[in-house]
């Protein structure tokens, strides 16, 4: 499905993870490393934008997304906690962004946790 201008939602999936407490960063996929490996040879280092890290989105309905977000998390929390508040802030922020831009639609998310960094 086609989205409207101003739907990418990734970005705005990307920060609200970022600003849960206790997520280290977001994981990108091999596909992801590959698009954007391919993207630099193909326009130019820098000539493209480069996709967003960590996270997919959706359009799975006219009136619905999904969002996958995968993050390293930092020891010390409890994993299934953070992870939670990690769905719940993206969930939030992306249906505020949607209903902001008179789409609005249904987000489901899912988190995956790919691994836990001792803080330096």
């Amino acid at each position: 499905m086609t989205s409207a201008p101003g739907e990418d939602v990734r970005p705005i999936a990307a920060r609200a993870a970022l600003e849960v407490p206790g997520v280290a960063a977001l994981q990108p996929v091999l596909a992801d490393r590959l698009a954007a490996a391919a993207s630099r040879l193909r326009h130019g280092a820098g000539a493209a934008p480069q996709p967003v890290a960590g996270i997919r989105a959706e359009r799975v309905s006219e009136d619905g997304w999904h969002v996958e977000v995968r993050c390293m998390l930092y020891d010390g929390r409890r994993v299934a906690d953070v992870a939670r508040q990690v769905c719940e802030h993206v969930q939030a922020a992306v249906t505020t962004h949607l209903v902001r831009l008179g789409s609005p639609a249904t987000v489901s998310v899912r988190v995956t946790v790919t691994r836990t960094l001792v803080p330096a």
